[in-house]
């Protein structure tokens, strides 16, 4: 199962604090300050939180950062969690307080003392993410996972709900996404993957699951042969929501979804390939994107496409030098059956353009391990037509804390992809590797479309901890598109 808190907004009442069995986090800012809820700890602790405050070891903390008094004299609490954290706090220190609060919980409940804090709805978004947990799989755990509520005591229960709402929606997205991601392909196969995206009807998504039949009837026989050494069938799951203005053209997202990669023909080496249960990681972006816009009625008309194959070899699969025809029409010699990413997104986004003439086009895909070479494991490889998207694209990405970087796209990379067979090849050397990739899906990006590119396969899974969710799957990118989605599509 996947671990997650429960959150709660309750009204203060500072009775409670001497018998409550469970944590208590309080907030402490520049110098120690402390609210009322702060001071009546202090009191009741006789003395040891504030020798704490003047202590080297507070002024030593940076904001967002957590210290633990354990059995504290005075309270049955196992312990208090003093959170550095002033009122002017930013986005960023607030959600890292909630990582931390996350971190520190037990199998008992978490009271919080966020009294008049201004930012308390994004510090329980932090507790949120930061207490995600992938368990699905274990039948038993040297670490039990935490349990309890964590109750936020709050001046305004009202207010920091409301404010809550569409945060949970984005924490609800997020957590889909790393479900799919960590899963392994032998459970998240294609079927089991449409099944799941399908079962968000029950949302108000409108979705739609194309059948091979379908797509060979549609043209889409790039991304079918990266499928057909599979017993697995390919799928196109479309998700629509329609939440904005009757007539208004959608923002399309398209995600690359290979449930698993071995390369196909071209095979990848032993080593690290189980990894690649997560060569779907564009497409769990989109589904989870889809599935928070639901949860919080958003006022934007999206429409969300994905492409489920899984490249094996067998008698069947497609094999180095085959020539296949695009829905577009172009026709694509196959190089590398291993860069088969970018023939599954070639036809799912002519597709997409096609059927719904969309306002915009972002497509996500864990493209390339040249964008890992380039920009490590900090930052997404950012590609674009139009500037006014991608700076709006940025901004997001920059106010949500999830790295990405803008990369050139330009003509002289087009003689890299240059056939002698077909109109092109589907690489084009290592040198510029994801450049090039970038340049072979901007030739199905029709005329006028306002395109960005997204090559998630340093960021999409981490073998680390972060700030803000553990060592697997991360859900980057939801947040960003989440507010993109509000800040240049809704209203």
């Amino acid at each position: 199962m996947t671990e997650t808190a429960a959150i709660a907004f309750v009204p203060p009442d500072l009775s409670v604090l001497a018998d409550h069995p469970g944590r208590i986090v309080l907030f402490a800012g520049e110098g120690g300050r402390l609210d009322t809820g702060g001071r009546r700890v202090g009191r009741l602790m006789r003395g040891s939180l504030g020798r704490f405050l003047a202590s080297p070891a507070f002024a030593r903390m940076k904001p967002g950062d957590a210290a633990d008094l354990t059995a504290p004299a005075g309270l049955a609490a196992e312990a208090v969690q003093v959170v550095r954290l002033d009122r002017k706090a930013s986005l960023e220190e607030a959600r890292r307080a909630g990582a931390a609060i996350a971190k520190g919980r037990g199998q008992g409940d978490v009271l919080v003392l966020a009294g008049a804090h201004p930012r308390a709805a994004d510090i329980a978004f932090g507790v949120a993410l930061r207490a995600y947990r992938f368990d699905a799989h274990r039948t038993k755990s040297d670490e039990p996972p935490p349990s309890g509520t964590v109750a936020f005591q709050v001046a305004r229960p009202e207010a920091a709900q409301a404010a809550w709402a569409p945060l949970s929606a984005v924490a609800e997205g997020i957590r889909f996404c790393r479900d799919l991601v960590n899963e392994p392909a032998n459970v998240l196969t294609t079927q089991a993957f449409a099944d799941r995206l399908a079962a968000m009807a029950g949302l108000g998504l409108a979705v739609e699951v194309l059948d091979e039949a379908q797509l060979a009837e549609l043209g889409m026989r790039a991304l079918l042969a990266v499928g057909q050494g599979s017993a697995a069938p390919s799928k196109v799951v479309v998700m629509e929501w329609r939440g904005g203005a009757e007539g208004t053209a959608p923002l399309a997202l398209v995600g690359k979804g290979v449930v698993f990669d071995t390369g196909g023909i071209s095979m990848k080496p032993a080593a690290g390939m189980e990894e690649m249960t997560m060569d779907m990681g564009g497409a769990a972006v989109v589904a989870g994107v889809m599935r928070a816009l639901a949860l919080r009625h958003a006022r934007a008309n999206v429409v969300g496409l994905v492409g489920l194959v899984e490249n094996m070899p067998s008698g069947t699969a497609q094999r180095p030098g085959d020539i296949v025809r695009s829905m577009k029409g172009d026709t694509i010699e196959v190089i590398n059956t291993d860069a088969e990413g970018r023939l599954v997104l070639a036809d799912v986004m002519w597709y997409a353009q096609e059927r719904f003439r969309p306002r915009a086009l972002i497509d996500l895909a864990t493209l390339t391990g040249a964008i890992i070479i380039a920009l490590g494991h900090e930052n997404a490889g950012v590609f674009a037509n139009d500037e006014a998207l991608v700076g709006a694209f940025l901004a997001a990405a920059r106010a949500e804390g999830e790295g990405a970087w803008r990369m050139p796209l330009a003509p002289a990379y087009d003689k890299a992809l240059k056939s002698t067979f077909a109109d092109m090849k589907n690489v084009g050397g290592r040198p510029a590797g994801a450049v090039t990739a970038a340049q072979f899906l901007q030739r199905f990006v029709q005329e006028g479309c306002a395109w960005i590119h997204l090559d998630i396969a340093g960021v999409a899974s981490l073998q680390t901890d972060t700030d803000l969710g553990p060592r697997g799957a991360t859900g980057w990118g939801v947040r960003t598109l989440d507010r993109l989605i509000r800040e240049r599509f809704e209203g």
